[in-house]
């Protein structure tokens, strides 16, 4: 591992911002990682990850760097990354109080010269709007006192081919020098191509492109699902089979929810900003209201289905499979499992939960307990362990619905056992 003069401040350590910790220590910068969550700083600093994440897992105890609550080593620092989260509230308005507030602390502390680069993913005209205007009001000139960069975060958890190490980033920044500055830092950490983007505000534009992509090709295959369930149709078998033409066709999947910290995010930072300018981005709202339907169109096709086999909703015990919002990772974040844990209580059944990676979000101890009390399941997580599922232990059990909100089960030996089963468009 070369030593780096350079040190480097990573504000804000959760999915995104460990891994690049870990990343830039590996590269022999010195490293500090400022958190607001103590407990979190304290396994840290003993070698230990807070988040089920291999990559993290194997290379945190090799990678050790100073994690702490002190805002001030920001003050040693040359080059400072601001990887905090950037939500919406309920009535899915951005919340870019993590931001702001990052962004005054390291104004408070900042060492002249330094790079500050914003991973967070913002909607373009953040960079402009409110971080400079703070470093302005410090008596900070950008571009000889400090040189700002957006280079929008791009992780995976539970990828095992891209992560922080390898995959490609762009990089914009406010001028010249400061877009050298950042591409050279990037270009030390990352294996991947760094491109850089003719301005600031077109980075950040980048990555809400990147996530509404995906949301509105995931809205478009859920919205087949309702309609395929309509005319007995599988969707599952029709997108593999538009899969085989070589040429202008992505696959996407339906499922009972899209969660996550950017797709059902991302849009709404795009949604809200282009509406200040006076544009109505209706694509994206319509995409949206369509994946946020799914959690309860997930439920209700198991409300149809008890009331195939004279079962009511209220008061039977339905088995919830996972709480994550992704196979094999513990993040919950606009997981599709809140939503249809709540809807189960709304009509009065008896949610029992049970997710491997999760332990404290599980109301019973194992696989076995849930599907031994619960008469219907409903799979919300892919993960491996549920996946591999065999039919018969559904039998075993005296499960009298799967609701397999994944479209992962094998239908047709669940459905030779007697047992009923629906998918998402199946």
């Amino acid at each position: 591992m070369a030593k780096n003069k350079l040190s480097v401040c990573v504000i804000g350590l959760g999915y995104v911002g460990l891994p690049l910790a870990i990343r830039c220590v590996e590269k022999g910068y010195k490293v500090y990682g400022l958190e607001l969550d103590r407990a979190k700083v304290k396994m840290i600093n003993r070698g230990i990850s807070p988040i089920e994440e291999k990559y993290l897992e194997e290379n945190l105890p090799r990678f050790t760097f100073e994690a702490s609550t002190d805002e001030k080593v920001i003050k040693k620092s040359d080059i400072v990354l601001i990887c905090v989260p950037t939500p919406v509230d309920e009535k899915f308005y951005p919340i870019l109080e993590p931001v702001i507030k990052a962004t005054k602390m390291i104004a408070r502390n900042l060492k002249k010269g330094a790079l500050v680069v914003l991973e967070s993913t913002v909607n373009p005209g953040v960079c402009e709007e409110i971080i400079k205007p703070i470093f302005d009001k410090a008596g900070f000139k950008i571009g000889k006192d400090v040189f700002i960069s957006h280079c929008p975060e791009r992780i995976n958890p539970g990828d095992p081919k891209w992560n922080v190490t390898n995959i490609p980033r762009v990089v914009g920044s406010f001028e010249k020098r400061g877009l050298q500055k950042a591409l050279k830092f990037y270009k030390s950490i990352v294996t991947g191509e760094i491109r850089p983007m003719k301005s600031i505000r077109e980075a950040e534009a980048v990555k809400i492109v990147e996530n509404s992509f995906r949301d509105i090709n995931i809205a478009f295959v859920n919205e087949l699902a309702k309609s395929f369930d309509k005319l007995g149709i599988d969707v599952k078998d029709v997108i593999l089979g538009a899969s085989t033409k070589p040429f202008a066709f992505m696959a996407h999947f339906p499922s009972c929810g899209v969660g996550g910290h950017c797709i059902p995010v991302d849009p709404y930072y795009l949604i809200e900003r282009a509406k200040q300018s006076g544009f109505d981005h209706e694509f994206l709202k319509i995409a949206r209201k369509i994946n946020n339907s799914m959690p309860a169109y997930t439920v209700e096709m198991l409300q149809d289905a008890l009331n195939e086999i004279k079962m009511p909703m209220k008061g039977t015990p339905i088995g919830v499979l996972g709480v994550a919002y992704k196979a094999n990772v513990d993040d919950v974040r606009e997981s599709p499992a809140v939503k249809i844990i709540k809807q189960l209580e709304k009509y009065g059944a008896t949610p029992l939960i049970f997710d491997p990676h999760i332990p404290e979000r599980s109301t019973v101890k194992n696989l076995d307990e849930l599907l031994k009390k619960s008469k219907a399941i409903i799979l919300v997580t892919d993960h491996t362990e549920f996946k591999t599922i065999d039919p018969r232990t559904f039998k075993k059990f005296g499960i009298k619905v799967v609701i397999d909100g994944k479209n992962c089960f094998d239908k047709n030996a669940i459905e030779k056992l007697g047992i009923l089963y629906k998918g998402i468009g199946r």
